[in-house]
């Protein structure tokens, strides 16, 4: 896949007549901008409480238009590199994401970097604070989870002239580099799995995270060309949990009590189903077909056997931070920018 690089559009802006970068931008160019002298914008950020507001709106605004960002680590290093990576992630309670930071850290570690780790709950404004921070630290380099980001935040990166790498999802217009999987044909893929096995009144069990709710679109998307809509839909708040997984059993039956699949959108939720399936006596796969997602540790062993979506997210962390040292090494300028590791439906006894 060949990925057009518009960086190049964003990297000057003009203030007064005078032509200045954006990339990695100064005090001085956020002072160009705003038309204010730089000991203003330093007061400004530091003491806002000391500007007078039409002042500080334009600070501001000059701000978010250049991307600066404070430099915490100024004069730090003469190499000007701080070996340091940073990586965010939604949790650290999902062993996949687990086995990505070992990934990651393992692979800089032999290069000789270290990791900041940065949890974004699943919530971008969370994600857009941790950026501006990690960014203030001067990282050699950045790793996020999936491609769906505030303005600010992709403006931020796209600013900010560091490698960055966007995990977990596929985008056709990455802010960098990308690696990850197609989420939508992961759930199309679930869908054919289910109907090729007669399933029909198929129910859908999640939380709200975004990368799921674009299986979940494919799924519907691939049901919907086979003349089959979605039984029932039941969205369960964070952090997923075996007994949301129960309980999002007893509500999807309520709105469909014929439902024969449910479709979840972890493990986790599965083996919560499962368990409530048993508990009501309900035969599983004849009555009720079950499916999840990560082919977490205990899937193969839970009762019966969990079919689920295979994804190696130990491999998704390698070849990430592999992608930021090649960039930071000034090699391999050949690799693709945006790399496919796939996944794989494993079928076992739960359908």
């Amino acid at each position: 896949m060949t990925i057009k690089n518009d960086q190049s559009e964003l990297r000057t802006l003009r203030a007064g007549g005078t032509e200045i970068s954006v990339s990695g931008a100064t005090l001085a160019d956020v002072a160009k901008v705003a038309g204010v002298s730089p000991i203003t914008v330093s007061r400004a950020l530091n003491q806002p409480h000391l500007v007078r507001p039409n002042t500080l709106a334009r600070v501001q605004q000059a701000v978010q238009q250049t991307g600066y960002v404070k430099n915490m680590m100024a004069g730090a290093l003469a190499s000007n590199r701080s070996k340091l990576v940073s990586l965010v992630i939604p949790s650290i309670a999902t062993p996949i994401f687990a086995e990505m930071v070992e990934a990651v850290t393992d692979t800089l570690t032999q290069a000789g970097y270290q990791l900041l780790l940065g949890l974004s709950r699943y919530e971008p404004w969370r994600e857009e604070v941790l950026v501006e921070t990690i960014l203030s630290r001067r990282p050699d380099g950045i790793i996020v989870t999936g491609t769906l980001h505030t303005d600010n935040t992709r403006r931020r990166l796209e600013l900010s002239g560091v490698p960055v790498v966007e995990a977990w999802d596929m985008a056709s217009s990455p802010i960098d580099m990308g690696v990850g999987f197609s989420h939508e044909e992961v759930g199309q893929a679930t869908a054919r799995h289910l109907l090729e096995r007669g399933y029909r009144r198929i129910a859908i069990l999640a939380v709200n995270d975004p990368r799921g709710a674009r299986r979940n679109q494919g799924l519907q998307a691939e049901l919907a060309r086979h003349g089959v809509a979605v039984a029932a839909v039941q969205l369960m708040p964070l952090p997923t949990t075996l007994q949301l997984g129960r309980e999002g059993l007893v509500q999807l039956l309520a709105q469909a009590p014929d439902l024969d699949a449910v479709v979840c959108s972890s493990d986790t939720l599965a083996h919560g189903v499962l368990t409530e399936a048993v508990s009501r006596g309900l035969d599983v796969p004849g009555q009720l077909a079950v499916i999840g997602f990560g082919d977490l540790n205990f899937a193969a062993h839970t009762y019966p056997p969990l079919s689920t979506i295979h994804v190696d997210g130990r491999n998704i962390g390698t070849v990430a931070a592999q992608l930021l040292l090649d960039r930071l090494d000034g090699g391999n300028q050949e690799r693709p920018r945006v790399i496919d590791t796939g996944f794989e439906l494993i079928h076992r006894a739960s359908t």
